[in-house]
């Protein structure tokens, strides 16, 4: 048991009982509390009655898609980091996956190991395994570690967990230009292949957040990556 998993609650989505099974076991060896469900409306339920840290969600659910699932919890995303687990190895999938409000995509077969390693490392990304808080500050800006609330101006904000994280690390990294590598690292743990899609999507969808309270916050820097930096006068 570690540090990581003492107290973290893991609801596992999937409708093959064996995978279940093997997943939940492996799961609470480690230390987490787990739960499962076999179906999106079953997922969508226990969310509301688990309130679980994390999701591992497979995406061909015998009633409603693991992408629709991700999307039918709507800002609640915020705060729950999703898993996908899938079959589906094509390019457009991972995209669509990460781009729908995912923070990883595992393709089926997997590794138990590298499942609950990349489970750790996401709720040390989310914050969730760290009981420091502080409050973020830039031009309008506000970012509250502890209550994970976003302002502009003085109005909410609301983000999924990935756009919740690409922030934070803008924002811990005011004014300096951050490369697609260094976001693509600290903000997915991983490159993904080199595919700077994920990135660009996910800026596209917090920039325009942003913009709807204000002047743009974020620049690109054409070639290189980008920047949080106050407006141009």
């Amino acid at each position: 048991m570690t540090d990581t998993a003492a107290g973290h609650r893991v609801l596992v989505v999937d409708d093959e009982p064996n995978l279940v099974e093997v997943v939940t076991m492996a799961l609470r060896f480690q230390g987490f509390t787990v739960e499962s469900a076999g179906t999106g409306r079953e997922a969508l339920a226990a969310v509301t009655r688990f309130k679980p840290h994390l999701l591992v969600l497979d995406v061909m659910l015998p009633d409603i898609e693991g992408f629709d699932v991700a999307a039918r919890l709507g800002a609640q995303r915020a705060g729950l980091p999703i898993i996908f687990l899938t079959a589906r190895d094509a390019t457009e999938d991972k995209i669509r996956g990460l781009s729908g409000g995912g923070d990883d995509y595992m393709t089926k077969p997997f590794s138990l190991e590298e499942l609950v390693a990349r489970i750790r490392t996401i709720l040390r990304r989310t914050g969730q395994a760290s009981p420091e808080s502080g409050h973020l500050v830039f031009e309008d800006l506000e970012l509250d570690e502890e209550s994970r609330e976003v302002t502009r101006a003085g109005k909410p904000i609301e983000l999924t967990a990935t756009e919740y994280r690409l922030l934070r690390y803008l924002m811990l990294n005011p004014r300096r230009v951050l490369t697609r590598a260094q976001l693509l690292d600290h903000v997915w743990d991983y490159d993904f292949g080199g595919d700077g899609r994920v990135l660009e999507t996910y800026v596209s969808y917090l920039r325009k957040k942003l913009d709807a309270h204000g002047p743009s916050l974020i620049r690109t820097v054409r070639g290189v990556g980008y920047a949080l930096q106050a407006p141009r006068a």
